[in-house]
């Protein structure tokens, strides 16, 4: 009996405890605890997520998230979705890729996929130069430092890419996203991951007026909501939102059949926002050497 009051005890503890550091972000996102209090905040988090009723269909893609080199759980999303509908050239392409480190197709680079990357800053297309030499030199990697607008991306793919389908377009840049998604005509992806505003509900459509000099500024005033994406890529069904309520999947309709979760709707599988979870803490930190002396080795 004392064993028993004693689990229940502990199991409020903890659930008092986890009510404290997540309400509001408190702390989750301070160096008030330790590391390995926050991490173990956040795996609780996750796990009581991912054990919910919604999650416990098969063909939900929440549980298969996980992180390697993406912000969050995108890499596990990613890698489930062609678990079920297969890859034809594994070519990606992804704008907004950072520094390189941290994005939504390096993990992929292990898996003998090739693509393009495209970012704004001079900064980091330099750091991407100088770190992934060996990479680019191999033919599996291309980097273009741009600005992207709905009137240059054409150009930008059709410049560094030789295919018309390719299995994954990635979209990152806080703000234009859906203009410019909309103005692609030259590939024809299998697969979409486009980030969305969470601040807006499942059955709000809201997306920004179009301004070729926005950059994020760190408020509401960007994108657009995921009703309204849902409504607006044509030709594509909404099959999924990462945890962290921040990117959301796309499949071609052609290859949908019985593999991911009906109704393709925004009510279905908008995710909130939570940012107390974001970045997912990753094992190890993230090295350029680790993917360069893997492909230095491949091609000696």
């Amino acid at each position: 009996m004392f064993g028993g009051k004693l689990r229940n005890l502990l199991k409020l503890i903890i659930y008092n405890l986890k009510a404290f550091f997540l309400s509001g972000n408190y702390i989750i996102n301070t160096c008030k605890i330790s590391k390995d209090i926050k991490e173990i905040l956040i795996q609780s988090e996750l796990r009581a997520i991912r054990n919910e009723k919604r999650c416990k269909d098969y063909r939900s893609l929440l549980p298969s998230g996980y992180k390697v080199y993406s912000q969050n759980d995108e890499d596990g999303i990613i890698k489930e979705i062609f678990e079920r509908i297969g890859t034809t050239n594994r070519v990606f392409v992804e704008f907004g890729v950072g520094d390189g480190l941290e994005n939504n197709t390096l993990a992929l680079l292990y898996e003998e996929w090739k693509g393009l990357w495209i970012d704004a800053s001079e900064t980091a297309v330099n750091m991407i130069k100088d770190n992934f030499k060996s990479t680019i030199k191999s033919g599996s990697l291309k980097i273009v430092h741009s600005f992207v607008t709905q009137y240059n991306i054409n150009k930008l793919i059709e410049e560094n890419i030789d295919f018309e389908e390719i299995d994954l377009l990635s979209i990152d840049i806080d703000g234009n996203d859906y203009y410019v998604l909309s103005s692609i005509n030259c590939i024809n992806p299998r697969v979409i991951v486009i980030e969305y505003n969470s601040k807006f509900p499942s059955h709000v459509s809201y997306c920004m007026a179009y301004d070729e000099s926005h950059v994020y500024s760190l408020d509401d005033g960007f994108g657009a909501s995921l009703k309204f994406l849902e409504e607006n890529i044509h030709g594509y069904s909404l099959v999924g939102c990462n945890i962290t309520g921040v990117n959301a999947f796309f499949v071609r309709k052609d290859l949908i059949k019985d593999h991911f979760l009906e109704p393709f709707t925004a009510e279905n599988h908008y995710e909130p926002g939570r940012m107390f979870l974001t970045p997912l803490p990753a094992s190890h930190p993230a090295a350029y050497g680790t993917l360069e002396k893997r492909i230095s080795s491949d091609n000696e």
